[in-house]
């Protein structure tokens, strides 16, 4: 949450730094895009705790609790397919960034390691809250109160 308040910084010294001192600085939208990024990136994992998502809810708030899990199985192993796909693919880019000192294309050209870091620490978070989300789907689309097994430690 506080990356936002970051971000707002960022752009308030951009603005305050090219209209009041009369001294433009190249490195504060880049910056403002990699504070966001590395927001969207770890937030995804606390979004599903929150159950944030969106959904159409056309449907989903007219079937049964079991109904709901079993559709909400299988688009959690979707989901997890998706995320085993770009953590591989994050955690190669990541290793090319570190090898070869990748830096982005611009004026300022930042090192691209550090925020492909934290691209793969949020794909690991989201991976692992999937995971703990298809398991207790699944108990509860074979009728397993998971509430009840686990206790109030689940949302």
């Amino acid at each position: 949450m506080y990356l936002v308040f970051l971000m707002m910084a960022i752009l308030l010294y951009a603005s305050l730094s090219r209209t009041v001192l009369d001294s433009p600085v190249v490195w504060a939208v880049e910056m403002a895009q990699f504070t966001m990024a590395a927001y969207y990136l770890l937030g995804g994992g606390y979004s599903m705790i929150l159950r944030g998502h969106v959904r159409m809810d056309v449907l989903y708030s007219k079937w049964s609790t079991r109904k709901r899990a079993v559709v909400d199985s299988f688009t959690n192993i979707l989901l997890l397919v998706y995320l085993v796909m770009l953590l591989y693919g994050g955690i190669s880019s990541t290793a090319y960034s570190l090898q070869y000192g990748q830096t982005n294309y611009s004026a300022w050209a930042p090192p691209l390691a550090p925020i492909k870091i934290i691209m793969v620490i949020g794909i690991v978070l989201m991976l692992l809250q999937t995971i703990s989300r298809a398991i207790k789907d699944i108990c509860r689309a074979r009728g397993v109160d998971v509430a009840e097994t686990f206790g109030d430690y689940l949302p």
